[in-house]
């Protein structure tokens, strides 16, 4: 190590107490976090790109510094999607600091990774108060039955009103209508459920009734219509 000719000149003064960093919430104990293994946790974030033409939310599990899960959901654009299949197989097995200065194929997915850095070296988990944290998987746990994002994709205009395609309980099939031709329920599919029955052989039109859900006021609507045709 260099020293200036100024410091070198100086005399040596003796550092006081030493109390180390402030101890964060981890797994449900206070850890003084001073290595890459000293940190814990599962939380997600959320990234978007330049052009914010598309979005990430990235959920991580970390041990001992070591990214052992993660949970990868893009939106709106067609090339995200091929990046986080990248990134699934990029992220595990990396420290928190290797994948902060990894590039992720995407920017959506890089700043996602940013914002996840922060929150966890700060101790801002979801698991900072829960002990031991979620064991591996708790990222398919997020995504429940059928492993499916929750997604929701509505659409409207001044002219024509609002169409609902696709809410969290699935792909919307019908809206119900009543006289003012207000939205009053809607028909849909749960296209997890429908794909679990036809793997197990069920017939697909049989397993498409099955999966059929209907929310709302659907009893007596004045009229039903496709949303994506009509």
């Amino acid at each position: 190590m260099q020293y200036s000719a100024d410091v070198e000149r100086m005399c040596p003064v003796t550092k006081g107490a030493y109390h180390g960093p402030a101890p964060i919430p981890e797994e449900g104990a206070w850890v003084q976090a001073k290595q890459l293994e000293d940190i814990s946790g599962y939380t997600h974030g959320i990234g978007w790109c330049a052009p914010q033409q598309g979005g990430c939310k990235l959920s991580l599990n970390v041990k001992k510094g070591i990214i052992e899960e993660a949970l990868v959901e893009t939106i709106g654009c067609s090339g995200m999607t091929h990046s986080a299949a990248m990134a699934a197989e990029i992220l595990p097995k990396k420290t928190i600091l290797e994948a902060l200065n990894t590039d992720l194929v995407c920017d959506a997915i890089n700043v996602a990774m940013r914002e996840l850095f922060l929150q966890i070296v700060y101790g801002r988990t979801q698991t900072a108060f829960s002990e031991d944290g979620l064991p591996i998987g708790a990222g398919l746990d997020d995504l429940g039955k059928g492993l499916r994002s929750m997604v929701g994709t509505t659409y409207g205009t001044a002219a024509k009103g609002a169409r609902y395609l696709e809410l969290a309980q699935g792909y919307i099939t019908r809206l119900a209508l009543n006289e003012n031709n207000e939205i009053i329920g809607f028909e849909f599919i749960n296209l997890g459920k429908f794909m679990d029955d036809v793997k197990k052989g069920t017939d697909a039109n049989k397993a498409l009734e099955a999966a059929k859900g209907r929310y709302g006021q659907w009893d007596a609507p004045a009229k039903t219509i496709d949303p994506r045709k009509e």
